[in-house]
């Protein structure tokens, strides 16, 4: 006789069991994305808004006779770099002068001249000086002193070794294209549209000496110029030899 052999069912309460176990398993040993903190930053101060050209402003500086013996007539803008009380490192300012705002001053002797510039708590100092060997003059000091809101304290900048514009006496310097002028390692003057003369002014500027930045702007039409003059000489020059040679060519019967 053959066994028969009867095959039992798994309880359902089992098969439950095992289904459960299965689910967390898979849901134990499933790789977890890591956790991304953010980290909040906050951003740097926005760099200062650097302002257009400055307006030209005309300044005159009169004599112990009341005669007038400095002319000025530009746009000054101011660079200066300081420690800034609200971001407590050092920032850079740029500044121009309002001529509506500011208040000339200043002297005039033989061989020294000065225009003092003043608008709030900024004071501009110009020093000029003449060789009266040579009759030249030049810009040889300049001074600055600022206190600015967000300055810790007031600062004043000064250099008297300078040689800026420098020009003949009688006559007047101008600079139109805008010059940046050095003055200490954190301050320098920007300069638009500028005459000046010191010394020796007969009611209005004399002859004007340009700079360099200037003369560069008149020498380059001047070269095209000259090169269109030479270029139209080489066609008549060509034009001429061959008219000739085609008249030799002819003979006279």
């Amino acid at each position: 006789m053959i066994p028969i052999i009867r095959k039992q069912n798994m309880p359902s309460g089992a098969i439950f069991s095992l289904l459960l176990a299965l689910t967390i398993h898979q849901t134990l040993t499933a790789d977890v994305p890591p956790t991304v903190v953010a980290v909040e930053t906050s951003s740097p101060p926005a760099s200062p808004v650097t302002p257009g050209p400055p307006e030209q402003g005309s300044y005159n500086v009169t004599n112990a006779t009341d005669a007038v013996c400095l002319l000025a007539r530009m746009g000054l803008q101011l660079n200066i770099s300081f420690i800034s009380s609200s971001h407590g490192k050092t920032v850079q300012e740029v500044l121009n002068l309002h001529p509506n705002l500011v208040k000339s001053s200043g002297s005039c002797d033989l061989d020294s001249a000065t225009l003092v510039l003043s608008e709030d708590n900024i004071n501009l100092t110009f020093s000029f000086s003449l060789n009266t060997t040579s009759n030249k003059y030049h810009l040889g000091g300049l001074e600055l002193s600022a206190a600015l809101p967000d300055m810790a304290k007031g600062l004043v900048f000064r250099n008297t070794t300078l040689n800026y514009m420098v020009g003949t006496l009688g006559h007047s310097y101008m600079c139109q294209k805008e010059k940046i002028l050095s003055i200490t390692q954190d301050f320098s003057l920007n300069t638009f549209q500028l005459q000046v003369q010191p010394f020796v002014v007969n009611g209005d500027f004399g002859a004007a000496e340009e700079c360099d930045l200037d003369e560069d702007d008149m020498l380059i039409p001047i070269i095209v110029g000259a090169a269109l003059a030479v270029l139209v000489l080489i066609v008549i020059l060509a034009y001429l030899i061959g008219r000739n040679r085609s008249h030799a060519g002819y003979q006279t019967i």
